[in-house]
């Protein structure tokens, strides 16, 4: 079972790769490098750098990464694996390669099939949410409520739902940054269909859930990790007194499908 130092571990792992982050996008826009090779340098750096803290203070645990193979081998491991960290070393290379803000590293121990441990950075911003001391969400419901989409590429269920429910669009960067806007109370709904993976939006679900929010499937059900597949196919984040009107928004329509982080 997960216990205080691993809370601890996740956060600091998150910190510190977020630092490691600015200080090499710093340092690569001073020498003129292109957004696309910040985008790759800041992945295989912060990759490396949560891989080597890991395997020195984790050894025994399994990882599942974005940067790594998840080959036949390594899915045999993780899925025998009693404990898995699952990580994103750099959620939204688009938004860090131009310089933005909204941008995020997660850091998340799942244990049979959920995950127990969390911690999302925000490193330009400056902020680390995690289940060591879980962000407190406001309870005021909000006049107008906001729903979080991507800033490119604002998927159909989402303009679908945030119409029925009068809803308007907050658009930003990465799926952690979204989940952590609820949080923040810079939205008040997130909800996607098709297209993520497990590091996705692992450790911010779990940070979410210690902050009191519903994340859940889109019909209701429970979101599960360390699956076989790394593909997660939906995902519900939103303030708990909405969860009733927004599923009612969903279960109105068709099945969705597709769509951006």
């Amino acid at each position: 079972m997960a216990d205080t130092s691993d809370h601890l571990l996740a956060e600091n792992l998150a910190g510190g790769a977020g630092v490691l982050l600015i200080r090499l996008r710093d340092r690569l826009t001073s020498a003129g490098a292109d957004p696309d090779v910040l985008r790759t340098a800041g992945d295989l750096a912060a990759h490396q750098y949560l891989l080597d803290r890991l395997r020195n203070e984790r050894s025994s645990d399994s990882v599942l990464s974005e940067e790594d193979s998840d080959d036949d081998t390594a899915r045999s491991e993780r899925l025998s694996a009693e404990r898995v960290w699952i990580i994103d070393p750099l959620d939204g290379t688009r938004e860090y390669g131009e310089g933005r803000d909204d941008w995020a590293v997660h850091v998340a121990l799942v244990e049979n099939h959920r995950p127990t441990v969390g911690a999302v950075a925000l490193p330009a911003r400056n902020l680390v949410l995690s289940t060591r001391s879980p962000q407190v969400l406001h309870e005021s419901p909000p006049e107008t409520i906001r729903v979080a989409v991507s800033r490119t590429r604002p998927p159909e269920i989402a303009r679908t739902v945030a119409e029925r429910l009068g809803a308007t669009l907050v658009p930003m960067g990465s799926a952690g940054v979204k989940v952590v806007s609820v949080l923040l109370g810079e939205s008040d709904v997130y909800l996607h269909a098709g297209g993520q993976k497990q590091w996705d939006n692992c450790a911010p679900v779990a940070v979410a859930v210690a902050a009191g929010a519903e994340c859940t499937r889109l019909d209701g059900s429970e979101l599960l990790y360390n699956l076989p597949a790394v593909e997660i196919d939906d995902l519900l984040v939103t303030r708990r007194e909405l969860t009733a009107q927004v599923r009612q928004a969903i279960d109105d329509g068709s099945t969705f499908v597709g769509g951006a982080g």
